[in-house]
């Protein structure tokens, strides 16, 4: 049988951790050279360069909107002359700009979207078992609901200077990263930190709580141990050398930041969310608190600063379970299982 014509369908924003993973997936199926993949996206420079740098067809678009049909009209038309067998859209945009059609209509879900945006597809798929149970709540055929996690950027990295950022080089480094927003819950992490004397705290990310959260560091005096560095491509580096990652979500639908740290060997602490909490086994590949209770993070984060041998028991165990359970090799192969069961659903429907 010949290759799946696959349409990876993401009308994304120009950063975020959504559509980092969808560059990472796309390129980890060509690497296979087991499907035929072309790429629509938004006509961000950097994606299209780096999706066509691994060989993958790549086409920028506007996905249209009220403001804007004629976009919608060009990814519609060039979709269909493409001629998929399988369309796989990520996210709310890109599941409203594509149709039904003469394919099979894959939409998958990052976290706890509405599910009026994907009825119209013909299966799902959730990176965590808690969405997985959101659609079928939802109303979507258990059977064509399908649960594949995301895998990190497993690109070896080195560690950076521990002054850098001017950090003293002596104080215990702590490290965030998101989405500047109320859902990230960092306003939680910073009264953390002010109960953890003497750490320093990298925050890297960049959102509309930018301002608020400075705000609030100059309220808790703790302008001299936070550092705001803004978005950044280079966070598995920044893992390698933090003593520590804290993930304080509110609401998180996986937290592939979880994968990433325990690629990157950084023990990680995080709040109960979502997909965290799903995630971790606390006190074995992590530590788990309560969401939105301060002084439970920061006794978590002081205990393990204070017990590096546990530390090292977390990281131990973390990388065990992700190189056996979240790697890049596992998770592309379940893409492929899919696509390969829904086009035999197809052929023989």
């Amino acid at each position: 049988m010949d290759k799946p014509r696959i349409a990876q369908v993401l009308a994304g924003a120009k950063q975020g951790g959504a559509e980092n993973f969808f560059v990472r997936l796309v390129k980890g199926l060509q690497d296979t050279n087991q499907v035929d993949q072309h790429a629509f996206i938004r006509a961000h420079r950097h994606r299209l360069d780096s999706l066509e740098a691994a060989g993958v067809a790549s086409d920028g678009f506007r996905f249209g909107g009220k403001f804007n049909p004629i976009g919608g009209l060009r990814f519609r038309r060039a979709l269909r002359q493409f001629h998929p067998d399988i369309v796989m859209t990520w996210m709310n945009r890109a599941s409203i700009a594509t149709p039904p059609g003469d394919y099979s209509l894959i939409s998958r879900l990052g976290h706890y979207y509405n599910l009026k945006y994907y009825r119209h597809a013909d299966y799902w798929i959730g990176i965590s078992h808690g969405i997985c149970d959101h659609l079928i709540q939802g109303g979507m055929p258990a059977k064509r609901v399908f649960y594949i996690p995301n895998f990190a950027d497993e690109t070896p990295v080195k560690p950076l200077p521990r002054d850098s950022f001017e950090t003293p080089a002596d104080s215990p480094l702590i490290l965030a990263a998101g989405r500047l927003h109320k859902n990230k819950g960092f306003d939680i992490l910073l009264q953390a930190l002010k109960q953890v004397p003497g750490a320093t705290l990298w925050l890297a990310g960049s959102g509309p709580e930018e301002q608020a959260l400075k705000q609030q560091c100059t309220e808790l005096g703790l302008d001299q141990r936070v550092r705001f560095l803004g978005w950044r491509n280079d966070v598995t580096t920044l893992m390698k050398t933090a003593d520590l990652f804290v993930c304080p979500s509110r609401h998180e639908g996986l937290g592939s930041i979880v994968m990433e740290s325990w690629a990157h060997e950084c023990p990680i602490i995080a709040t109960d969310s979502q997909g965290p909490g799903e995630l971790i086994e606390s006190g074995h590949t992590g530590i788990i608190t309560p969401v939105d209770e301060a002084d439970a993070l920061a006794s978590a984060i002081r205990e393990l600063l204070d017990n590096p041998v546990e530390s090292q028991r977390l990281v131990q165990n973390a990388s065990q379970h992700y190189w056996q359970h979240f790697s890049r090799s596992v998770i592309v192969q379940q893409y492929l299982d899919l696509y390969a069961t829904v086009r035999k659903s197809r052929s023989s429907g």
